[in-house]
């Protein structure tokens, strides 16, 4: 599934939502210098937002189709796995990870972060938490029930968006904890609000860790119709109030 992102990169950059500013500029304010390590980092969404701040980021990204869109934007890309990436002896102010520290094994990524963090550097990896309007969740939640019954996301999702993503910090916290290399955890919330059209929001469907799934059970069209026409009924768009999540650390 990891690598079912690279498959059209453009539509990726295009659809994935951006991150707040004030976790931008957190992160920013908190970092020991401008220097930053970018973990998957993708098209270089979240890059480009922190080489707009100030700092000179540098990605490890394991799709080359997804480092070779972020290397055309300006964002300087090493392909690998961050597992088995060498960092041959550099090291950093600040370690970001936007919406893919779950990809990273826990142990593996805990003690590769605190390897290449200068000491006092900042760790901070975050997700996007998509909360459509009550009403229109539930058409959402109920057409991925329909079309993918079986689906472990279900009972997930139809109970918290938010919610869905307390592993990801529960995991990422307790190995940061397991190797006593950081000290000073905490896990801020940063509010965004955007106005999706219909179209918009089916891109972003897309690009979205449910879509590879979908298209290998033949599903993809039948979900990006239902999902359109749950759209169409609200009026055709709608104001999403949503939460990027983080965990922060400092590196001892």
């Amino acid at each position: 599934m990891a690598e079912s992102f690279g498959a059209d990169p453009g539509l990726y950059d295009r659809a994935r939502p951006r991150y707040p500013d004030a976790l931008i500029e957190a992160v920013v304010a908190s970092s020991a210098g401008p220097s930053l390590l970018d973990v998957g980092c993708g098209t270089g969404i979240a890059a480009r937002q922190f080489q707009a701040a100030g700092c000179q980021v540098l990605g490890v990204e394991v799709d080359e189709r997804m480092a070779a869109f972020a290397r055309r934007t300006g964002v300087e890309v090493e392909v690998s796995s961050f597992e088995s990436w060498d960092p041959a002896g550099r090291t950093f102010d600040a370690l970001v990870a936007g919406m893919t520290w779950h990809w990273i094994d826990p142990s593996a990524g805990a003690a590769k972060a605190a390897e290449v963090l200068k000491p006092g550097g900042r760790f901070a990896v975050f997700w996007s938490v998509l909360q459509p309007p009550p009403e229109l969740g539930a058409a959402f939640a109920a057409v991925h029930r329909d079309v993918l019954p079986d689906s472990p996301v279900n009972s997930r999702v139809a109970a918290s968006p938010l919610g869905a993503y307390e592993h990801f910090l529960d995991r990422a916290a307790d190995s940061l904890t397991a190797i006593g290399a950081f000290r000073d955890l905490e896990r801020p919330t940063y509010p965004w609000s955007r106005v999706y059209t219909r179209d918009e929001w089916l891109d972003q469907l897309r690009t979205s860790g449910i879509a590879k799934p979908l298209a290998d059970a033949g599903k993809l069209d039948e979900m990006l119709v239902r999902t359109g026409a749950a759209i169409d009924a609200a009026g055709g768009s709608f104001t999403l109030d949503s939460t990027a999540v983080a965990l922060t650390a400092t590196r001892n």
